[in-house]
This record gives structure tokens, C-alpha cells and sequence, in this order.
């Protein structure tokens, strides 16, 4: 008897736990399954417009005064040389300084040629390609000199050649002078007859000094002022012409006088 009721404890004690491992295993209450994880809000996109920036025309024809800051000579230049410049006055749009006093201009010389001993003028022609502000910003130009203050008798075309004024009075004045004191020294040497033979000698040597001699040679001394001529509109990003400085005035120094 004792034996029976120890099995029939052991099987309740065994019910049990059994029964509280099932109770352990599910939670109270009605069961439901979990909520799927709420994504976070979608942020606004923003749009971002890279718009290109306003720009501004300075129409072809425009005049721009520069100040050569490199002289110029048919004596040593040649083609390629480059040449340098700077404004010397603004350009305004709507009452804006577009191209302020102080920028920089680069050109370079086409050609060049020196005066012959016989015929033919100093000439050369150049070009200026590059236009550089005060705040570095850098664009293409395609420009021309029109005309120029040299200090000399240099002429301009509208294509930027410079001519040199011609040598024929100077030869003339050359062989003159040594005609005249040819004559001179022969009339002091053999009186009338002497002249005579002084002066042929003379013109001789005076002609020999011409065929001798190049013609004056084109020139453009530094501090020389160039009217500048835009040939086509200049484009330019309006983002890189609001200046706080829009340059001063240089006093410019004129080419120094030059003989006639």
C-alpha cells in the first residue's frame, strides 16, 4: 500500500512539473504577433538646382584704354614676344564697374620688321589674347590696338600694325650736309675747282652713309597709351565680377621725347 502510494505521489509530483513548465512556456493572456518595426519618416528631398550663373556682355566694338607696361622696338623684337598691358580706365555696365582699372592685359607680337637701308618702314603687329582681373579671375580675349600715343610718328592700322615714320628726309639731310662739307674741305684745298671736286666727294660719301643706315625704327616706349578695341562680345560670369576693390588710378608716365 505504501509502495502504490508513493508511485501515485511521484506521478502527481511529475504532473506538475510538467504542468508548470507549460505555464512557464506560455505567457498569460491572449497572444499576438509583434508589431513589424516602424520604418523612420521619409526626409523631404531636397532639390538642389545648380542654375549657371547671370552673365554679362561687353559688346564688340567696346574701347578699353590700356597703358603698355613693356616697350616695344623693331630694333629687337620678333614674332612671339609677349606683351603686357593694364587698364587704364573702368568699364561700366548699369553702373558697375565690369572691368575695373588695374586689370591685366597679355598679347604678343605677330610679326616684326626693321626698316630697310634703302626702302621699307619698321613695322610690327600685335595681338592681345588675355584678360586678367584684379581678383585673378582669367578669360579669352580676341582684341586689337586702333591707335596709339607714342610720343613719335609711329601710325596705327585697325589690325594693330605699327609703321615707323620714314627715313627719306633724314637721308636727304645726310647726304646734303656731307655734299656741304665735301664742297668746304675742297674749296680750301683748291679753291673753285676743289669745291666742285669736294662736292661730288661729298655727295658720294653722303649717299654711301644712306645705303649704309637703316630707316628710324617703329617704336612703342613703355607708358605709351593704346586705345583697345573688343572685336567680338566678351562674355563674363557676373559670380566673378562683384568686386570690393575696383582698382585705382596709376599716374602714367608718358614716353619720354623723342628726337625728330
Amino acid at each position: 500500500m505504501k509502495r502504490s502510494s508513493s508511485i501515485f505521489a511521484l506521478h502527481i509530483l511529475l504532473v506538475s512539473a510538467s504542468s508548470g513548465l507549460t505555464f512557464a512556456q506560455q505567457p498569460e493572456g491572449p497572444q499576438e504577433s509583434a508589431p513589424p518595426p516602424v520604418a523612420p519618416a521619409a526626409r523631404p528631398a531636397v532639390e538642389r538646382r545648380s542654375g549657371a550663373a547671370e552673365k554679362i556682355s561687353v559688346p564688340a566694338g567696346t574701347r578699353v584704354a590700356v597703358v603698355l607696361e613693356n616697350g616695344i622696338s623693331t630694333r629687337s623684337a620678333k614674332a612671339g614676344d609677349s606683351l603686357y598691358f593694364r587698364t587704364a580706365f573702368p568699364i561700366t555696365q548699369n553702373n558697375h564697374v565690369v572691368i575695373p582699372v588695374g586689370s591685366y592685359l597679355r598679347g604678343e607680337l605677330l610679326e616684326s620688321k626693321r626698316p630697310g637701308r634703302i626702302k621699307g618702314r619698321g613695322e610690327f603687329r600685335m595681338r592681345l589674347n588675355t584678360l586678367i582681373f584684379p581678383n585673378g579671375y582669367t578669360v579669352d580675349l580676341n582684341a586689337a590696338p586702333r591707335s596709339a600715343d607714342t610720343g613719335g610718328k609711329e601710325t596705327m592700322d585697325p589690325e594693330g600694325k605699327v609703321t615707323g615714320p620714314g627715313g627719306k628726309g633724314k637721308d636727304v639731310g645726310t647726304v646734303a650736309t656731307t655734299t656741304v662739307t665735301g664742297a668746304g674741305i675742297g674749296a680750301i684745298a683748291g679753291g673753285a675747282k676743289g669745291a666742285g671736286i669736294g662736292a661730288g666727294i661729298g655727295g658720294l660719301a653722303g649717299l654711301g652713309a644712306v645705303l649704309l643706315t637703316r630707316g628710324p625704327e617703329a617704336e612703342l616706349p613703355r607708358g605709351s597709351t593704346l586705345d583697345v578695341v573688343l572685336e567680338h562680345a566678351l562674355t563674363l560670369d557676373s559670380d566673378q565680377v562683384q568686386f570690393r576693390h575696383v582698382g585705382d588710378a596709376s599716374p602714367i608716365t608718358p614716353p619720354a621725347a623723342r628726337p625728330e
